[in-house]
């Protein structure tokens, strides 16, 4: 029986223009992989950023068996897949870590009309693969280790990182003792294979593996406001709408809170419109 989801992973590199190169070479390759006979030939193609892609390849299954669509999931970094995207890549939907990206895209019209949604509210963890930590002993924990985030500059975790540590009053006195990821996927893998004792991931990394860290409140930061668009030049706008309804659906909302992610804000806010 063969797979009606297919995963592809693409890497950050310091060379944009190969990673540009390799990426399309892996995409067209993966326009080759076989799917159900019954099923359309040519699989949707949605880019996701690396920290949901886990969470989407559990819930997918259910997505292909109700609408019989096969998926081709190509998970990297938000900045990288918004790059591709710019340059032509045949990605059917985009599924940002923040708002930031998809918002631009829309504003160069790229996208379908009315398709921008938020599908996440993404929460920040205190975690250690050593000992159990509290936010209330992290200006104590940093003065005797390094702390792991993801790049503040480029990575929307990293941006709710530095933030946080800016509440805190600790930014100051942290920065020389940073450990930055390119991503949070290479952040969180820094902090579970103890090289570095302590970092701020993303808590979808620890419910999924059945770890438990400290979630940040989410006073101390910028909501990590998780966006979706269709692009425009996608032969298949009518599945990729399908998948959006999906994904945005109450009985999936709810499994994505279960897998890490906060409650669902502006699905909230849009709910309570409609029953006005």
């Amino acid at each position: 029986m063969l797979k009606t989801v297919t995963v592809i992973k693409l890497s950050s590199g310091v060379n944009s223009t190969m990673v540009l190169i390799r990426s399309f070479l892996i995409i067209l390759l993966g326009l080759s992989i076989p799917v159900y006979a019954s099923l359309p030939t040519t699989p949707l193609r949605v880019a996701v950023a690396a920290n949901f892609a886990p969470v989407l390849e559990k819930l997918l299954p259910q997505f292909t068996q109700q609408s019989q669509i096969p998926v081709q999931i190509i998970s990297g970094a938000s900045g990288t897949l918004y790059l591709q995207i710019n340059h032509g890549a045949p990605f059917d939907v985009f599924l940002s870590a923040d708002d930031s990206r998809p918002k631009k895209l829309q504003a160069d019209n790229l996208t379908i009309k009315n398709t921008l949604k938020t599908y996440a509210y993404g929460q920040l963890a205190l975690w250690s693969a050593v000992d159990e930590l509290s936010l209330a002993q992290l200006s104590k924990i940093i003065k005797n280790n390094r702390l792991a985030i993801s790049n503040p500059n480029t990575a929307p975790y990293g941006k709710a990182a530095k933030e946080t540590l800016e509440a805190l009053k600790l930014w100051p006195h942290v920065q020389n003792k940073l450990i930055t990821g390119i991503n949070i996927n290479q952040t969180f893998q820094q902090v579970r294979s103890q090289a570095v004792n302590v970092g701020l991931v993303a808590n979808s990394q620890l419910v999924l593996n059945q770890l438990t860290g400290t979630v940040i409140p989410s006073e101390y930061h910028q909501p990590i406001r998780q966006q979706l668009v269709i692009l425009k030049s996608s032969k298949q706008q009518t599945n990729a709408i399908k998948f959006s309804q999906f994904l945005l659906s109450d009985k999936i909302q709810q499994q994505i809170q279960q897998l890490g992610y906060a409650l669902n804000l502006d699905k909230k806010k849009n709910n309570n419109e409609q029953l006005k």
